[in-house]
């Protein structure tokens, strides 16, 4: 067969290898150093494989993932995700779908000292629900809300996506994590517009919750100061020069530890299992980044990415339509693939045609992240959905899917506006020293 045939051949394998529930990075892996084995021989190909892992398990760049995924586990562990719900709580839950309200705003102000969708859905969805049920809150819109807003952690930094994307396209992590602040916030007030104009059309689904004083509402803002100083001083420090991408990781999690142990929430248990859950978390991102290199070099052999890139750069049609389409396969691979998985599979095919077409780099990462955020709420795969279901059993499948969809529209209006305003992701990162 020839080299592009093969490479043919090896994507519709590792699809396959999907379909039947393979481990995204062991399939990535297998079918990478086969076709390498095929292409060329089984001496370079065992000598690329032991590479391409040693390399990736020893990279200082990579060592950004574990240090930002503890941040997270450790500002769990000590009960910040709580202040913060109850801070916006406290201001917004005696509006009408208020709880709701109260619900995207904490998952953006979690999501910016944690950088996981799942981890974040999951964290207010147990805090958040609970209370929602007790006002008797839409399920509909309750767990809707939950899933969608829980996406913000893959787009506020630090974001895991946008780790791994820039590091698989060699872009600075510093200027994608800045990229993604305005965006993020921009998204989150179109999530609380989704509610109110949601809750204003039918004032059932979101009962207001009782009233609190201005006093209660200042009093209350102080359980949002801790994640204010994480975010300052691990995202600042990068904005600023003062940190590399790696050691402010370090400075946040060290922050979130100090945190835990000063407010005696973290106990020599909760800091064991909180270390193993971050460890297993950063073990599983890195060997998907390892077979997605490995499948990236297989890729490279069989030359399709590159003619893919020329066949497309020399269409017809105009820049904007090229991306469009290859926004709307990322769409739809969203309907099968987990984000991760999507984005280091198909990057070596599209970053080759991003940069034949002229598109910022940077800002296409944030363009991709908010694709990935429509493929962790979107049937049949829907990562978010499964895990507030895993919280709300009682709640079926398709009433919290039925809630996601107008926080979909959102997310797909966010999209329109960062391509018709690519500034409002580029110009923050070009302060960045980083």
């Amino acid at each position: 067969m020839s080299p592009e045939v093969t490479g043919l051949v090896g994507i519709a394998a590792l699809l396959l290898l999907f379909l039947i529930k393979v481990p995204v990075a062991f399939a990535m892996t297998l079918v990478g150093f086969v076709g390498f084995a095929y292409l060329g021989d089984i001496e370079p190909a065992l000598s690329i494989l032991s590479q391409d892992l040693f390399e990736t398990f020893t990279s200082y760049p990579l060592s950004v993932i574990p240090m930002f995924i503890l941040m997270g586990s450790f500002a769990h562990a000590s009960g910040i995700s709580q202040r913060l719900f109850a801070t916006t709580y406290c201001w917004f839950g005696s509006l009408r779908g208020g709880l709701t309200i109260a619900t995207v705003l904490a998952c953006a102000g979690f999501a910016a000292i944690c950088g996981s969708t799942a981890a974040t859905a999951a964290t207010m969805g147990k805090i958040s629900l609970p209370e929602m049920k007790k006002y008797g809150y839409d399920d509909a819109l309750a767990t809707g809300t939950v899933a969608a807003a829980g996406t913000l952690g893959i787009l506020i930094p630090p974001s895991t996506l946008l780790i791994v994307y820039g590091i698989l396209v060699e872009e600075s992590i510093g200027k994608l994590f800045v990229a993604g602040i305005v965006p993020g916030m921009i998204l989150s007030l179109l999530f609380v517009a989704t509610v109110a104009i949601l809750c204003a059309r039918n004032s059932s689904l979101g009962p207001p919750g009782p009233a609190t004083t201005w006093s209660d509402k200042f009093s209350a803002t102080k359980g949002i100061i801790e994640a204010i100083i994480l975010f300052l001083l691990a995202i600042g420090g990068l904005m600023l020069g003062w940190f590399s991408p790696t050691q402010a990781g370090a400075v946040g999690a060290g922050g979130a530890l100090l945190i835990g142990l000063f407010r005696r929430k973290l106990s020599w248990k909760n800091f064991v299992e909180t270390g193993r859950d971050g460890l297993l978390t950063s073990c599983m991102v890195l060997f998907i980044i390892a077979g997605a290199v490995v499948f990236g070099h297989f890729l490279a052999v069989s030359t399709i990415p590159f003619k893919l890139a020329e066949w497309v750069g020399n269409l017809p049609i105009h820049r904007m339509a090229i991306l469009g389409i290859i926004i709307f396969i990322y769409f739809l691979g969203g309907f099968f693939m987990d984000s991760l998985a999507l984005v280091v599979v198909t990057m070596p095919i599209f970053y080759p045609i991003v940069q034949k077409l002229g598109f910022d780099p940077i800002w296409f990462g944030v363009i991709i992240v908010l694709t990935g955020e429509m493929g962790v709420i979107t049937p049949p795969v829907g990562v978010n959905v499964f895990v507030i279901k895993g919280i709300a059993p009682e709640v079926p499948l398709n009433t919290i899917f039925r809630g996601i969809f107008p926080f979909l529209y959102a997310i797909i209006l966010m999209t329109v506006v960062l391509m018709i305003f690519p500034q409002i992701a580029t110009y923050l990162p070009s302060l960045v020293k980083y």
